[in-house]
Order: C-alpha cells, then sequence, then structure tokens
C-alpha cells in the first residue's frame, strides 16, 4: 500500500500532537511548518521538536510566522494547551535541530521539488501558507489536496467572538487568502469535530493499552480535558487529529457538501466568522468540501494505532 505524503502546517498544540502521531503512523512526513497560535512561536517550534524526537523520525521543522499578517492576534489557546502548549509538562531542551529555512520558503521549494505529489495539511492559523501564496501564487498548482482544519460552518465557534473559530479567527486575513486562492480543498471545521469526539472512558483505555506514544499524549491532554470539561464540551475532543484522518484518507468522509466559503474581515462583532454561501446566492465558485460527517470507527482505529493501542 503506498503511504500518503503530507507536508504539514501546524501550531503544537495538544491536539496537533495527536495529529502528527498520526501522520507518523500512517503516512510519510516530507515536514513540519509551524506557525504561532494555540501558543506562541518559540513554544510551538520547541513542541514540534519535541515530537520529532518522541517519533525517532528525521522530519525537518521549520519556523514561520511569529504573528498574524496585518492585526496582532486577540488571544491564543494557552488557556487550554498549558502557557507552553504542552500541558506544562516541563519537557527538557529537545534534541532535533531546527531548520535554516523558513517554513513559507521550505512550502514553495517541496511543493517544487515534488510537484503534485504532497497532500498540504493545515492545522494552524493559515499565516504560513498566505505568505507563501504571496510569494508565489502558483503553489496550488503544485499541491495534490489541501486539507484545512479551520471554520465554524453554522457560527459557533471557540472564540471570544462568537462566530469564529480559533485557527480562522487569530489570522482573518491568512485565511482570506488562502480560501481566494485555492480552486479546491477540504474544510474540517470546529463544529464537525465536536459532533466526532470520543468517548472519555474509551479513550482512557486506549491510553492504557498503548506504548509511550500513549505516555505521551497521555501526559500533555490532561490541561486540555479539564478545560473542556469545565466548560461543558463533552468527550474527547480530537480536532487536529479529525483533519489528520482525512487527509490521510478522504475515503472516511461519509456526508460533507461542496460550497463558496469566504472570510469576514471586517465585522464588529463576527471579525473572523466563516461565511457559508449554503445556497448559491452570490454566484462564487464552490471551492470547499465540508466535511460533515466521517466514519467514526475507522477514525477512532487510526487514532488508536497512533497511541500503539492496535497492533
Amino acid at each position: 500500500m503506498i503511504r500518503p505524503q503530507l507536508l504539514i502546517d501546524t501550531d503544537p498544540g495538544v491536539d496537533d500532537a495527536l495529529a502528527i502521531l498520526m501522520a507518523h503512523a500512517h503516512a510519510d512526513i516530507a515536514g513540519l511548518c509551524i506557525a504561532a497560535g494555540n501558543v506562541g512561536l518559540g513554544h510551538t517550534v520547541r513542541n514540534a521538536r519535541t515530537l520529532v524526537d518522541l517519533l525517532g523520525s528525521p522530519v525537518p521543522v521549520f519556523a514561520g510566522c511569529a504573528t498574524p499578517l496585518v492585526r496582532a492576534a486577540e488571544e491564543d489557546a494557552a488557556f487550554v494547551h498549558g502557557q507552553d502548549g504542552f500541558g506544562d509538562i516541563g519537557f527538557p531542551e529537545p534534541a532535533s535541530a531546527l531548520a535554516d529555512e523558513s517554513a513559507a520558503l521550505a512550502l514553495l521549494r517541496l511543493t517544487r521539488e515534488r510537484p503534485g505529489e504532497l497532500t498540504l495539511v493545515a492545522l494552524a492559523p493559515l499565516t504560513n501558507l498566505a505568505l507563501a501564496l504571496r510569494l508565489d501564487p502558483t503553489l496550488p498548482l503544485r499541491v495534490a489536496r489541501l486539507v484545512v482544519m479551520g471554520g465554524a460552518v453554522t457560527g459557533h465557534g471557540n472564540t471570544g467572538r462568537v462566530p469564529a473559530e480559533f485557527n480562522v479567527g487569530f489570522d482573518p486575513e491568512a485565511a482570506h487568502v488562502v480560501f481566494e486562492a485555492f480552486p479546491a480543498f477540504d474544510l474540517i471545521d470546529w463544529e464537525v469535530t465536536l459532533r466526532h469526539a470520543f468517548d472519555n472512558a474509551e479513550f482512557d483505555d486506549w491510553l492504557a493499552a498503548g506504548d509511550r506514544r500513549a505516555d505521551f499524549f497521555g501526559k500533555i491532554v490532561g490541561a486540555a480535558r479539564r478545560y473542556n470539561a469545565s466548560h461543558e464540551r463533552s468527550g474527547l475532543i480530537a480536532a487536529d487529529a479529525l483533519a489528520m484522518a482525512v487527509a490521510l484518507d478522504p475515503s472516511i468522509v461519509t456526508r460533507s457538501e461542496t460550497r463558496a466559503v469566504a472570510v469576514e474581515l471586517d465585522g464588529r462583532l463576527t471579525r473572523g466568522a466563516t461565511v457559508v454561501d449554503w445556497a448559491g446566492r452570490l454566484g462564487r465558485p464552490a471551492q470547499a468540501r465540508i466535511v460533515l460527517e466521517v466514519d467514526q470507527t475507522r477514525f477512532a482505529a487510526m487514532v488508536q494505532r497512533a497511541l500503539g493501542a492496535q497492533r
């Protein structure tokens, strides 16, 4: 079986970590391009290097944008992920080196070296990808697929601004650039991830049955689980892992709708909102395959394998 070939843009982050564990278990990773988002760039880069150490695989890590393209972000997600993004466990300085190339340039170089081969998995605010597109608008022609974790397609977001999802809300201008530039992409929004959360007790069983990867993830996910439980979010929410599952195996999607999607940039209450033209009123090309349901059993099996709980 041919393994998927992935290029991952990410801001680790607890759920990013699970997604990267999945990628390592099921695919080949050409590189990790790192943005600020869940926490600041210094932490997200360090966390990516910590993951590379854990995996024991020579995956290059490329540092990217430390701030959004235009406006400073109003908030990060340290209150969910911990101040260091990995649950404030206090891991030692990672041994894996940081590549001497910026993330945006790495995105362009790797897709030029391997045109049509790489699935680009965007798990972070889209700052790095937007910068790469401004440098080279032909980038979409060289990407096999783009899978984006972001947005809230009916306005049930997870930020201080009611309609906005975190990744899009952190850098709306970047999301606008990407959504305008790519003629087709898969969109896994915040709302579908809530519908596909895992039962807590079942997930604990996977952690208990797993290997060192499960031990690692069990440590870093504690703060996020406590936050979610105190904010009436049920189950183990694995947003980036769901996007990774779709990237690894598109056939896991059981229901989707393709619609034109845009980003609100100026609204006083709605900046960062994902705007979906559900009724086709605007006459814009429908570029986003919005994932609405996936095969939960297959998704669970992919996560178990990533944790070493399925042999």
